[in-house]
Formats: C-alpha cells, sequence, structure tokens
C-alpha cells in the first residue's frame, strides 16, 4: 500500500516548470499552484498577460491533487437553507455557479486536449438513514423546480440499478456531475499554462507580501525577489506565507482517501453498475467512485484530525472497515493507496472570493472544490486583468472563526459533536 496520492502517483511528472531565480516584474503573481492559480495562470498568460505561479511544493501536490476527483454540481450545503439565509436569486446564481463551473473543467480540459478521462458520471447523494432521505424528499420539489430540473429523486427500491447496498435508504441523483483524474488534469493545466507563457515555479515558498503603490506588490519569496501589478492568493489551507488573516477564517480538516486494486467486471456489477460520484449523508460519510481503471477511490473525514503519515494510515484503516460494511463483497479487495490532504473550509461552508487590501483571492472551496477551483480561476483572472466578471461570492461576510488562529485544535470537539449528531439525527 502506497502513502501517497493515487493521482499524483499515477500522473506524468511536470517538466515545463520554470527553472533559476525569481526575479524581474510581472503583470500578476499567483500564489498556489493548485486548480484556481494554474487556471488563473492559464487564463491571463492567452491573453498576453505576464504571470508568475510561485507554488511551495509542487504543482497540484495539495488539496487540488488529493480529493476524490468528483467535478460535482450543486451547492454543498443545502439549497434550500442557502435561499433562506440569501435569497432565492442570490441562491439561484451560486447554484448556477456550479453548473457553470462544470463546464469550465469539461471546456479546458477539450480546448488544452488534456487526457484526464472526464465524463459526465452523475453524483448519487446517498441517504444514510430513513429520516435523511425525508428530508431529500421535502427539498427535492423546490430544488427541481427552480435550479435543477435534471435532478432525479430515487427512493430505495430504485437504487439497484446504481449501487448495490444495502446502507442506503434512498439517494438524490444529479446527473450534470462530472468525474476525471485529477491528477493527469493538474499537470495538463499547469503545461498548458507554461506553453501560453506563464513561469510557473515549484518549491517555491512565498514568505510575504510587500505592498507598494496601488495594487502593485513586492512578493518576497524563498528563491528571490518579484515586483507584481496584481496579485492572486489561491493558497487553499496553506501553512506557509504570512497570510493570518486568511487562516483565522479558513479551518484546515483532513479528509482521508483509499483506493483499492483494480476491480473486475462482475464486481462492479455487484456493488456501483451505474459507475457514478457517490456521496452520504453522514457528517462524517463517505464518497466514492470508480476510476477508468476500475479502482474504487473511497473516502472520508475518517476522523476529525489534520492529515500526517501517522493519521493517514490510522484513517486509512477506519475507511478499510467502512468500505467492507458499506460493500462486503469487497472485504477482501487489496488496499493499493492511502493518503491524506486538508479542506479548505469556511464556517458556512460557501467559497470566498474577492479583493483585500490589494490582493485578491479564492479559497475556501470547503471540499467542493475541484470544478469551481478552476472557475473561480478564470474569473478572477478576468478581474485581474480588467475585463467583466461576475463573482458569485462577492460581498459575503467573512468574519474570523472565533478563537481560531490558524491552528484546529478544536477539532477533537467539533468531531465528537458530529459523531454525536450522526448517531442521533
Amino acid at each position: 500500500m502506497k502513502p501517497v496520492s493515487y493521482w499524483l502517483d499515477s500522473a506524468p511528472p511536470f517538466t515545463a516548470g520554470a527553472q533559476g531565480p525569481v526575479d524581474g516584474r510581472v503583470d500578476v503573481a499567483v500564489v498556489g499552484g493548485g486548480f484556481t492559480g494554474l487556471a488563473a495562470a492559464l487564463h491571463l498568460a492567452r491573453r498576453g498577460v505576464s504571470v508568475v505561479v510561485l507554488e511551495a511544493g509542487r504543482v497540484v501536490g495539495e488539496a487540488s491533487g488529493r480529493n476524490g476527483g468528483h467535478v460535482n454540481n450543486g451547492l454543498i450545503t443545502d439549497y434550500a437553507g442557502v435561499r433562506t439565509a440569501l435569497g432565492r436569486e442570490r441562491a439561484t446564481e451560486m447554484y448556477r455557479a456550479f453548473d457553470a463551473a462544470v463546464d469550465t473543467v469539461e471546456r479546458v480540459a477539450r480546448e488544452e486536449a488534456i487526457a484526464c478521462d472526464f465524463t459526465r458520471s452523475g453524483k448519487l447523494k446517498l441517504a444514510a438513514k430513513p429520516e435523511h432521505f425525508q428530508t431529500m424528499q421535502r427539498n427535492y420539489p423546490l430544488l427541481a423546480a427552480e435550479v435543477d430540473a435534471d435532478t432525479a429523486l430515487l427512493e430505495r427500491s430504485e437504487l439497484p440499478p446504481e449501487i448495490l447496498s444495502s446502507s442506503f435508504h434512498g439517494g438524490l441523483l444529479q446527473k450534470r456531475t462530472g468525474s476525471m483524474h485529477i491528477g493527469r488534469f493538474g499537470v495538463g493545466l499547469a503545461t498548458a499554462a507554461a506553453k501560453r507563457g506563464a513561469r510557473v515555479f515549484e518549491t517555491t515558498v512565498v514568505e510575504r507580501l510587500e505592498k507598494l503603490a496601488g495594487a502593485e506588490h513586492r512578493v518576497h519569496t524563498s528563491r528571490g525577489v518579484i515586483e507584481a501589478g496584481g496579485v492572486l492568493l489561491a493558497t487553499g489551507a496553506t501553512r506557509h506565507g504570512d497570510f493570518g488573516w486568511f487562516r483565522r477564517r479558513i479551518v484546515p480538516i483532513g479528509s482521508f482517501i483509499i483506493v483499492t486494486a483494480p476491480l473486475s467486471q462482475s464486481q462492479v456489477a455487484a456493488t456501483m453498475p451505474g459507475r457514478r460520484n457517490y456521496t452520504t449523508t453522514l457528517n462524517l460519510g463517505h464518497y466514492f467512485r470508480l476510476t477508468a481503471d476500475d479502482r474504487l477511490v473511497f473516502g472520508g473525514r475518517a476522523r476529525f484530525a489534520m492529515s500526517s503519515p501517522s493519521s493517514d494510515l490510522k484513517s486509512g484503516s477506519i475507511l478499510r472497515t467502512d468500505l467492507a460494511r458499506t460493500f462486503p463483497a469487497l472485504a477482501d479487495v487489496p488496499i493499493d493507496y492511502c493518503w491524506g490532504g486538508l479542506v479548505d473550509m469556511t464556517a458556512d461552508r460557501l467559497p470566498r472570493a474577492g479583493e483585500r487590501d490589494g490582493v485578491h483571492y479564492a479559497m475556501g472551496y470547503s471540499g467542493h472544490g475541484v470544478q469551481m477551483s478552476v472557475h473561480m480561476g478564470m474569473i478572477m483572472a478576468d478581474i485581474l486583468a480588467g475585463r467583466p466578471a461576475v463573482n458569485p461570492w462577492r460581498d459575503l461576510a467573512w468574519p474570523a472563526v472565533p478563537g481560531h488562529f490558524g491552528t484546529p485544535w478544536f477539532l477533537p470537539i467539533v468531531g465528537a459533536y458530529y459523531r454525536y449528531k450522526d448517531r442521533v439525527g
């Protein structure tokens, strides 16, 4: 069992990285080489804007390359709840932004000829308890009428063509969702940006930003200093650099994944014949799907803990047990990969994007970021280049999380609370 991301281990190497010192001047400096930063760099470079990407590790080495590979449409939170809080018009705009984001990923993969196995697989949200399905039944008419007519509500008796497991009591099928090999997509995105003229530096830590006149900044890195006419912060839950204001508003939560050896066709037919993306309704639930070569990618917030080598292995053991409980027929399937990563969670689980003190930012995707990160990279690139663009997360208040100064000391307490809710709710 390899303690690394399957997506990164099976992706081609990125060979177009910039060499030498970080110096000179660019129109835009992008901090972070995940999907947001790389999409922004590609979009800017396509239009002749000089841009540099500064990544502390390897491109897509953190959240962008460590997730389940779901390209989901729809809000991660309940549409009816967002509608109540923000009004129908804004909730509809946010929901449709995720639809547009899936389209953006598909378009970029096609235009740049990125071989990443993108497919419109659809997502089936599975009710882990009867009362969870009752909630789906109550919310479904509003969802279907206002924002997603392609959604279908499936009774428990209608699940077998999609999934064969006794663990679930019905589900909500969102047909616009896609899936892909995120490692190949990410390397393809970085390569496309570099081919257009973006300089993509790996192993380059941004240590601090020095504000100059207007939006100009001097960016101090571990490999030199560069001046930029604009800065995009696309760091997610980074632990590098002097970005305390953002750390107080982002809670880094560990999410963990195991990947099986390739399944036989009979094993696929006996477990996931619908070949969808699957998620469950528990707070400490699971997300899973098949790869193009029929491996089962099975993840979840197995423990409310940060990712580390020991934590990843402990969480992987829990996921192994949960996989066998969900699909008893797969109890003895070998596990080839196990890893963890950090989700950049906001308190309300909605992304944040905008500008603060001359620095633009997009982050806080809260576990629903594969598609939205690419989409927001494009939108923020347009804004930085002075082109009209509608930011769906504009003007959202973003208060600091009380008592949070960057290290999430409260995660065990939160985990205990959600475990309790899963037992009684």
